[in-house]
């Protein structure tokens, strides 16, 4: 697994205002795409009050810690304290504003999940920059920041446990809803609901094994057992040498539900 190292690019702020929220019939909880602006506001007190705000749970008027990997064909976006909120772009400039525009959906997530998410002016700080992979290209976040080898505290750790297990009841809900069969892409290809059903809890095995977990049953179990794990305080590393630490187990799994939720809701 890449990591990322001898970034020396410095760290970037990005301010977002959103506005009033919009009147979409399929999303009408989801406020408008903000408008994108830079600012040149100081990187270390973002560091300091983005922390503070974060480890307990608020948004509103903090900046977000933000990782980037750039891939030769994709670049993500990841707010590192917000398991799920990340989104690929064909560059740096594209990935940070979808990321801006998936907040209202994002909010509608923990929201559901009575966790505290509600921006209304917030910014984007981008502490680390990494080369990506050849997993980064396929689409998938794939580096392994070095602010998710941070402690985490029963706190941190429980708040982090609670935000990923915020997202499978809005998955559950979605493919509830859905129709059976989705629309198709420009070329026809793209699965139908139960495909991504089955590769969502599939994939969830193998990133629990990531995570340390063995031999659980069925997806229902690992589920659980994924949710003891980021919820129990450690020092940041992974179970092993070729594991996740937690802060990016729980960034990877919550991108992976998100993303196949939001998926299913734009092809119903």
């Amino acid at each position: 697994m890449a990591e990322f190292t001898g970034i020396a690019a410095p760290p970037n702020s990005f301010k977002l205002h959103f506005g009033e929220r919009c009147n979409s019939d399929k999303h009408p909880d989801v406020p408008p795409s903000p408008a994108f602006q830079t600012t040149a506001l100081s990187p270390h007190r973002y560091r300091e009050r983005t922390h503070a705000g974060a480890e307990h749970g608020q948004i509103r008027g903090v900046a977000i810690r933000v990782c980037v990997e750039q891939g030769d064909r994709l670049v993500f976006a990841s707010a590192l304290d917000w398991p799920g909120w990340c989104r690929p772009g064909r560059s740096e400039q594209q990935a940070l504003e979808a990321l801006a525009a998936y907040a209202g959906r994002y909010c509608a997530v923990l929201r559901a999940a009575a966790l505290g998410f509600e921006p209304e002016s917030t910014e984007f700080d981008v502490l680390e920059r990494a080369p990506g992979n050849a997993t980064t290209d396929f689409g998938a976040p794939a580096i392994i920041s070095e602010a998710e080898r941070e402690p985490l505290d029963a706190a941190a750790a429980a708040r982090l446990a609670a935000v990923v297990a915020g997202c499978w009841p809005f998955f559950d809900r979605v493919t509830s809803d859905a129709p059976a069969l989705l629309r198709k892409g420009p070329r026809g290809g793209g699965r139908d609901r139960d495909e991504i059903v089955d590769h969502v809890a599939a994939a969830e095995l193998a990133y629990a094994r990531k995570l340390g977990i063995r031999n659980v049953p069925d997806a229902g179990a690992c589920r659980v057992a994924i949710v003891e794990v980021l919820a129990a305080p450690c020092e940041g590393s992974a179970a092993d040498a070729k594991g996740w630490p937690p802060r990016y187990g729980a960034r990877r799994i919550g991108w992976h539900v998100l993303d196949h939720a939001w998926e299913i809701e734009d092809r119903s």
